[in-house]
């Protein structure tokens, strides 16, 4: 009788076990197809800060080193050809709508020898000026709203054609000034994060052609959550890895051909889905620490591997160097239009004389509007490695 009865048993729990499952599969399927964005603290680090890989559609991990390269791949500039470079680069942010937000970024590198390259960078983002009310719409103070981050980066040659980096970095968000928000008092969230990078390119021959192929990684943004006040939740921060490759191609001794393509992935957790009590229903609890968040993060989506997909954007892009003096961009970057739905066309310019470099680009949204749509964002370039060699010229 006993034994009957543990068979019983079994056969039930199997039978809840397997309607749960089939529940469960049900559910993943209902939500595969709404919207469901990953959102975390200070995004404005992933804004692509300069114009020349605004112009290809935000590619930069695997693109040639130069003065920007801190904030797509530290580890390329050791493969820079340059002593030392500087860029300054101004974004305007929601131009259509607002005139005072803008994104502005200062960057550069030094060559320590041919094997170890140190760089460092400040991205400044203005959020103009804000208002606060209280309840009852009455003024109680002007604030203007800033956040910026500073890094610091080493990279070094492992091998002839293999490069890793570090950077660190210091994240400042000030959003409100103090102001009391819904009767809790507010103050400036700060972290501390760290990127982790690789670079490898090598020389190749395709149709008679010099060429070279080049892959990149980099994690960035590794650090703590960060809050804005002293009993409010805390947030990720944009945790972020970006993978991809290119080639470059040498037309001949005046025309140059560089293809590109990225596919970024935040490593933060997804938001799941829950019951009206805040329990889990599907997905994973997004609570949890830095650590397990990135590891939960390839895993946790509430519509299975189809929305773990999803989570990752590509962004092609296309440049064209004409005696190294003149360059033509272009590119697309898409994602998913349940993860955010960003689309757009990317063009662009770039120009070299001697001492300086002018990189201009131009953003086009496809599916909705886009904080950079009809702004025009620029870098300017500094190269003074031809100071030097004009001083010795004349000498």
């Amino acid at each position: 009788m006993k034994k009957h009865m543990l068979q019983a048993g079994f056969i039930l729990l199997s039978l809840v076990g397997g309607t749960a499952e089939i529940k469960a599969q049900s559910l993943s399927e209902d939500r595969i197809d709404q919207l469901n964005t990953i959102t975390t603290a200070v995004p404005f680090l992933i804004i692509a800060p300069d114009a020349r890989a605004g112009a290809m559609g935000d590619v930069g991990v695997a693109s040639s080193p130069d003065a920007n390269s801190i904030h797509w791949n530290a580890s390329k500039l050791a493969f820079a050809e340059k002593n030392f470079g500087l860029s300054i680069s101004y974004t305007p942010w929601l131009r259509a709508l607002v005139p005072d937000i803008n994104l502005a970024y200062l960057s550069g590198f030094k060559k320590i020898d041919e094997n170890q390259t140190i760089a460092a960078s400040l991205l400044y983002f203005s959020l103009g000026d804000i208002t606060f009310t209280d309840q009852n719409g009455n003024v109680i103070g002007q604030f203007k709203p800033n956040e910026f981050a500073i890094d610091f980066a080493y990279a070094r040659k492992l091998g002839e054609n293999l490069s890793g980096g570090l950077a660190l970095r210091y994240i400042y968000s000030n959003l409100t000034g103090g102001v009391d928000v819904l009767g809790a008092a507010s103050r400036a969230g700060n972290s501390i994060a760290a990127d982790l990078s690789a670079y490898y390119e090598k020389p190749v021959e395709l149709g008679g052609k010099d060429a070279k192929m080049s892959y990149g990684l980099n994690i960035s943004n590794i650090g703590t959550k960060i809050s804005y006040t002293e009993t409010g939740n805390k947030d990720f921060i944009p945790i972020n890895m970006r993978l991809g490759g290119g080639l470059k191609m040498n037309l001949d001794e005046y025309n140059e051909l560089s293809f590109l393509l990225d596919f970024n992935k935040l490593l933060v957790p997804t938001p799941p889905i829950r019951d009206s009590i805040g329990d889990v229903v599907l997905g994973k609890d997004n609570d949890v620490s830095v650590v397990s968040g990135m590891l939960a993060s390839f895993g946790d989506a509430p519509g299975g591997s189809k929305e773990e997909l999803r989570e990752v954007s590509v962004s092609v892009g296309f440049e064209y160097w004409y005696d190294k003096q003149f360059a033509v961009r272009a590119g697309y970057f898409y994602e998913h239009p349940t993860k955010g739905n960003r689309k757009y066309f990317t063009v662009g310019a770039g120009l070299r004389y001697k001492v300086f470099g002018l990189d201009f680009a131009y953003l086009i949204p496809t599916e909705q509007r886009n904080p950079l749509e009809n702004t025009l964002r620029f870098s300017l370039l500094f190269d003074f490695d031809s100071v030097k060699e004009g001083g010795k010229s004349q000498e």
